[in-house]
């Protein structure tokens, strides 16, 4: 398994954008299907998912990011980005990027036991938004 590396993260006001961006440069891709995702957590939390994107590019959105957050995939660049638009102060909090096999389901089914079913993670980037 290889690393995934965040970066992007910056404090914001309420109504701007950010894109986050996971390098996997560790990962061989061209012979499995693989399923990417972000998730974000706040400090005294549990880890919710924001976006996953499956190697045969299906995607799943949770709803509080649905019209506003675009994941996308560049495999050229073993990159996965996370483009986030009229960004609100709910938005805050610390974004990891995360990586397993192939991942039908809806973001929202990885919750807490479920969350293991990625393999790899980042170290995570720190998201603020500001009113």
């Amino acid at each position: 398994q290889g690393e995934l590396v965040e970066s992007g993260g910056a404090s914001v006001q309420s109504g701007g954008s950010l894109r986050l961006s996971c390098l996997f440069p560790g990962f061989r891709d061209n012979t499995s299907r693989y399923c990417m995702a972000w998730f974000r957590q706040t400090p005294g939390n549990a880890r919710e998912g924001v976006a996953r994107i499956d190697s045969d590019l299906s995607l799943s959105y949770a709803d509080a990011v649905k019209g506003r957050f675009t994941i996308s995939l560049d495999n050229a660049k073993k990159t996965l980005y996370l483009d986030m638009n009229d960004l609100d102060t709910e938005d805050t909090a610390t974004y990891y990027c995360a990586r397993g096999g192939v991942c039908p389901a809806p973001i929202s089914y990885y919750t807490g036991q479920r969350l293991h079913f990625f393999q790899s993670w980042g170290q995570g980037t720190q998201v603020t938004v500001s009113s």
